[in-house]
C-alpha cells in the first residue's frame, strides 16, 4: 500500500462484469480530475492466443484436464506483483496489452490474440487502476494483495456468472454452447484455488444476484435483467461507512447483517457512485499530504 501512489484493483472471473465497474472508476476519475494508470489483468498472461491453443493441445495429450488462464502456470504473477510494488514505490512500472479483437488489433498494427510490446505506464499519474482475474491472488510465491489499498471484488452467484459468460462468448466471439462449458469446466479447479479466495480479501464485494430462475445456465435464453436482480454489498470493514445515508440514497434497500447492503439491481451504478466516490477523495487527498510532506 501506498500513500503517494495508490492502487485501486477489480478482480473478478471472465464474465463477472469487472468491466462495467471499470466504466464507473472511469467516470468518477474524470468527474474528480483524477488521471490514473490503466491495467488491463489480460496483460499479464504468460501465452498469446495462439501459444494457449498449442499449449492446450498438449496439456491435453498428456491428460491434463484443467489446464487454464486461472492458474500460476499460465500468468505473469511475479511480474504483476512487480508491477504493483514498483508503482507504490515510485509511480512507475511496465505493462503491456492483450489485443482481444481486430478492432484492437489493427489499431495497433498486429494480429488479434498478441500482446503489444511492454512499455513504461504513463509519468505522474495518481493511481494504478487494475482490472482483472488476480487482484487479490496470494500464493507461496507472491501476494499481489498486500499492495492494494482499495480492493473491490465482482462477484455474480455463479449461475449467473455463467450466464453471462455464455451470452458473451457465443454472441461475441461466435463459441458454441458446448465450448464454453467445456471452458468453465477446465477451469473450475483454479477458479476454485485462486479466483474464489480473493474475495475473502477484498475491501468491498458486489455479488449481483437474480431473482428469477436461473437453475440451469446452459438453456437461460436471456441475461436476468437488473430489475430481476438484488445487489449485496459487503463491506469486510464496515467503520467509518454512513450505512444511513446508503440506505437513504439507495432506495428500497435494506441491511441483512451489520456489513451487509442489499438494493434493488438497477441501483448498482449509483452504488458504486456513492460508495467509490469519497473513498477516492480520501486516497487523494492522503496522496496530497503525503506528497507535500516529501
Amino acid at each position: 500500500m501506498s500513500a503517494k501512489h495508490p492502487i485501486i484493483a477489480i478482480t473478478g472471473s471472465s464474465g463477472a462484469g469487472t468491466t462495467s465497474v471499470m466504466r464507473t472508476f472511469d467516470a468518477i476519475f474524470r468527474r474528480e480530475g483524477v488521471k490514473p494508470s490503466f491495467v488491463e489483468g489480460d496483460a499479464f498472461h504468460r501465452y498469446d492466443r495462439a501459444e494457449m491453443k498449442a499449449r492446450m493441445t498438449e496439456e491435453l495429450a498428456r491428460g491434463n484436464q484443467h489446464f487454464s488462464h486461472f492458474g500460476p502456470e499460465n500468468n505473469l504473477f511475479e511480474e504483476l506483483e512487480a508491477l504493483f510494488r514498483s508503482y507504490a514505490g515510485s509511480g512507475t512500472g511496465r505493462t503491456r496489452k492483450y489485443l482481444h479483437d481486430e478492432t484492437e488489433a489493427a489499431a495497433c498494427g498486429q494480429k488479434p490474440g498478441t500482446f503489444t510490446p511492454w512499455q513504461d505506464l504513463p509519468a505522474d499519474t495518481d493511481v494504478l487502476f487494475y482490472e482483472g482475474l488476480h487482484g487479490a491472488v496470494v500464493t507461496d510465491k507472491v501476494n499481489i494483495a498486500q499492495h492494494v489499498d482499495l480492493l473491490i471484488g465482482v462477484v455474480p452467484v455463479i449461475n449467473l456468472e455463467w450466464i453471462q459468460k455464455l451470452h458473451r462468448d457465443k454472441g461475441a466471439r461466435g463459441y458454441s454452447t458446448e465450448a464454453v462449458t467445456d471452458t468453465i469446466l477446465r477451469r473450475m479447479p483454479d477458479y476454485i484455488n485462486y479466483v474464489i479466495p480473493q474475495f475473502g480479501r477484498t475491501h468491498i464485494n458486489f455479488q449481483r444476484v437474480p431473482i428469477v430462475d436461473t437453475s440451469n445456465p446452459f438453456i437461460a435464453r436471456h441475461i436476468p435483467s437488473a430489475d430481476e436482480s438484488f445487489l449485496v454489498i459487503r463491506f469486510a470493514d464496515p467503520r467509518g461507512i454512513d450505512f444511513p445515508y446508503l440506505l437513504t440514497m439507495l432506495h428500497d434497500s435494506f441491511m441483512s447483517r451489520p456489513n451487509t447492503i442489499v438494493a434493488p439491481g438497477g441501483k448498482m451504478d449509483l452504488a458504486m457512485q456513492l460508495i467509490f466516490t469519497p473513498m477516492v477523495w480520501r486516497l487523494m487527498e492522503r496522496r496530497k499530504l503525503a506528497l507535500e510532506k516529501g
